[in-house]
């Protein structure tokens, strides 16, 4: 598989979380704002009887609403939409583990946690890791190790 960017958005469009896996768009800041801002409105503008992905310039958009909380995620034109979604719910799954119920302030709380989870799941832009127990160990590991100290 192969992930351009994952990006985590709560209602009001605002980005809570975004990771990128390719150069593309978002080379410079403001581009990269430019490109977040347009997807985001067409995520959040279509209804929820529409399917979740869509085709936006090179890429196919994936996205799920989970609460508050959008995941969308930006892949090669040739991936399976449904795999993508299952990849989604395997993410909000291992969040809701660490976090006990995941919600917009967790993230916002703790960005670098989420991001270390992103990090055990997908490295440059492939998913190596669905198991929540391997994903979830180094976050273990350092909680251990600094209640030690």
């Amino acid at each position: 598989m192969a992930i351009k960017f994952f990006l985590l958005v709560n209602k009001q469009g605002n980005t809570r979380l975004a990771q990128y896996y390719d150069q593309g768009p978002q080379d410079r800041v403001s581009d990269r704002v430019v490109h977040e801002a347009e997807i985001i409105r067409k995520c959040l503008s279509r209804a929820d009887s529409q399917c979740s992905f869509m085709e936006y310039r090179n890429y196919k958009i994936v996205y799920r609403r989970y609460a508050a909380l959008y995941f969308i995620l930006g892949v090669d034109s040739e991936e399976n939409e449904l795999a993508i979604l299952e990849f989604i719910h395997a993410v909000v799954e291992t969040l809701d583990r660490y976090f006990e119920s995941v919600c917009e302030l967790d993230i916002m709380f703790n960005l670098e946690k989420a991001h270390i989870i992103l990090d055990e799941m997908i490295i440059n832009g492939k998913i190596v890791e669905t198991n929540k127990n391997q994903i979830l160990m180094p976050l273990a590991l350092m909680e251990k190790a600094s209640t030690k100290s």
